[in-house]
């Protein structure tokens, strides 16, 4: 009889990259162990929900399979014999991107097997590589002949990096134009994956038409058109944030007159530590003066919380049952501004980013830090 542990095996999956018009694109996932005797397979997509991307137990049960993914997963046949569960997403999209987890359990246990990346690309068209060479050529005239590369060089130069650590209360992505800009014109911040983080129009900040991920997270300067400064400041900036930022200023007939991409680079501290010892501190620590009514929470990656402190005291019925029994901080961490948990017996499967808040009553964020636990080697599970 085998009995599944919450300990995971060979986590952390990488990153899978496809291009969009693949016919097909192979998220991997191999279990080496004991296939217990009502075996459940399930793949899932954290970054909505997480949801259900395909379940296998003796076959496939898709009656809880998010209707997106229908008609488009298939696992191995013979997957629960084989131990290869891998799993085939066909025709992927860019709405397809994000954290795929394939787990095993038993009913009794849950073990988390494989964490993978996915990321679907744009292909570059044909048309848009003879059209690049084409302007190359055309601009090398122009700068040949005294060209304009003074007065255009607000618009082509772009790419800076930003550099910041994760739970800083703010960075700043610059981009600044060096020539005049409508009033009426529209500026737009996205993502790398086309999230809007930031949108002024006609005066105002638009923040109905904001991602939920960056709500109450962001400011531009006053009247940033006159000013033609238009960087965007990002408060408590975390490892989730790390992504190619585009400042897109537009014309009200719908012309680009300003694009510029800004990089950030978000730091993690990061803990290492080797399976088997009785406990590690994840640390934390805050200057900010902490009265009775504030909440202290600690989560990891996948959301699971970890820990919380509130109203003086632990509030364990709140903690993911894995975390149960295995956790402390400081009784007077109001007082000392020790915000650090120390968690027990580390095992490989804890290896993961944890990020703790400090909010108050009334819900406002006062503090986020992040700290990354490597736990390291292997564990003997006998």
């Amino acid at each position: 009889l085998c009995v599944l542990s919450s300990v995971s095996q060979h986590v952390l999956g990488g990153v899978v990259e496809v291009t969009v018009g693949s016919q097909s694109v192979l998220l991997p996932c191999r279990y080496s162990g004991v296939i217990p005797e009502e075996p459940v397979v399930t793949w899932t997509n954290g970054d909505v929900g997480p949801a259900c991307v395909h379940l296998r137990r003796e076959q496939d049960d898709l009656r809880t399979q998010l209707e997106r993914y229908r008609g488009r997963t298939r696992m191995a046949p013979g997957a629960l014999d084989s131990g290869d569960f891998s799993l085939t997403l066909s025709d992927p999209q860019p709405p397809d991107q994000g954290t795929y987890t394939c787990s095993l359990s038993d009913g009794r246990g849950r073990r988390i097997l494989r964490v993978s990346q996915l990321r679907v690309r744009e292909p570059f068209p044909l048309q848009a590589k003879v059209l690049v060479v084409l302007l190359v050529l055309l601009l090398a005239a122009l700068f040949a002949s005294g060209g304009l590369f003074y007065y255009f060089r607000h618009y082509l130069l772009s790419g800076y990096t930003v550099k910041v650590d994760a739970g800083a209360e703010s960075v700043l992505l610059p981009c600044k134009s060096r020539v005049h800009l409508p009033e009426d014109a529209k500026v737009d911040w996205r993502t790398s994956t086309n999230r809007k983080v930031h949108v002024y129009l006609q005066g105002c900040d638009r923040s109905e038409e904001q991602h939920q991920a960056y709500r109450d997270r962001t400011r531009i300067n006053q009247d940033p058109l006159k000013t033609r400064d238009l960087s965007l400041t990002l408060q408590r900036p975390l490892d989730v944030d790390r992504d190619t930022y585009t400042c897109i200023v537009c014309s009200r007939e719908g012309h680009i007159l300003l694009k510029k991409d800004v990089k950030l680079r978000v730091r993690v501290q990061q803990v290492e530590v080797e399976p088997g010892v009785e406990s590690v501190l994840l640390p934390c620590r805050t200057r900010e003066d902490l009265d009775g009514d504030v909440r202290v929470e600690w989560r990891d990656r996948f959301n699971w919380t970890v820990h919380v402190h509130q109203n003086g005291s632990d509030q364990s019925e709140d903690q993911h049952w894995l975390y149960r029994t295995r956790t402390k901080m400081d009784a007077n961490l109001l007082r000392t501004g020790d915000l650090s948990l120390t968690l027990s017996w580390p095992t490989d499967g804890d290896s993961n980013t944890y990020t703790c808040t400090v909010s108050k009553g009334d819900g406002d964020v006062l503090m986020q830090k992040q700290v990354k636990l490597q736990v390291t080697g292997e564990l003997n599970l006998l």
